[in-house]
């Protein structure tokens, strides 16, 4: 069975892509398969696979990191803005459409399933998949219709271990907010408690892997110093 490893981060440039590079090229060092992930990227700086499709530069990156050859379902949507409000939508490495920043937020959820295929095609090739999350679980106005961040992990049948990045303070803190099940709406008011129903694992050198339903059981190698 695909093994699959999430990082989340506590908001957008906190370093998840180089993170998640490093992650790649240290277990694909140990024999392992690895392929990255990420559901949905925002960017102007695209990387074209070999079939002449887009993806986000940094998924192109990570897949080299693994020693592979960037396909489409690396990075199955990439948002490219146009204006402050806007952005050109590209589904699997092809321009699919255009749409403004509250119009996307009800488009989303259509077009989960064509993430969730390009998840399952890259998984079959795959010991572990490493899954990047876009900006922060913890931007609560962003909840509704997510599918780069717990959207997608609830969707993909697992649980997926999330990685604290730190920035600056308080990331646990931030992980606290990243606890709050999507099922349940925001608390209203000056003081907001997160409710604590989510386990969470901290990658610190062997990463933890729930399979759906299950108790935490199987580990990875060390990410530590390359053979």
């Amino acid at each position: 069975m695909t093994l699959a490893l999430m990082l989340q981060g506590t908001g957008s440039d906190v370093g998840k892509s180089t993170l998640l590079a490093g992650m790649a090229r240290a277990f694909a060092r140990r024999g392992l398969e690895v392929r990255p992930f990420k559901p949905q990227n925002m960017s102007n700086n695209a990387a074209v696979t070999a079939d002449g499709g887009e993806i986000g530069r940094a998924q192109a990156l990570q897949a080299r990191a693994c020693g592979i050859r960037p396909v489409t379902d690396m990075n199955p949507i990439l948002l490219k803005p146009q204006s402050e409000t806007g952005a050109q939508i590209v589904l699997g490495g092809r321009i699919w459409g255009t749409a403004g920043a509250g119009e996307y937020r009800h488009l989303a959820p259509r077009l989960l399933p064509a993430v969730l295929a390009a998840f399952n095609r890259l998984s079959e090739s795959a010991d572990l998949v490493l899954v990047e999350g876009a900006g922060s679980p913890a931007e609560i106005n962003l909840r509704d219709g997510d599918i780069a961040n717990m959207g997608f992990a609830e969707a993909s049948a697992g649980r997926h271990p999330r990685a604290a990045v730190r920035q600056r303070k308080g990331a646990a803190r931030r992980l606290h907010c990243q606890q709050v099940p999507r099922r349940h709406p925001p608390v209203r008011g000056r003081h907001r408690r997160a409710r604590r129903t989510h386990r969470t694992a901290l990658f610190r050198g062997g990463a933890v892997f729930c399979r759906g339903g299950e108790t935490p059981g199987r580990r990875l190698p060390r990410a530590g110093p390359s053979p």
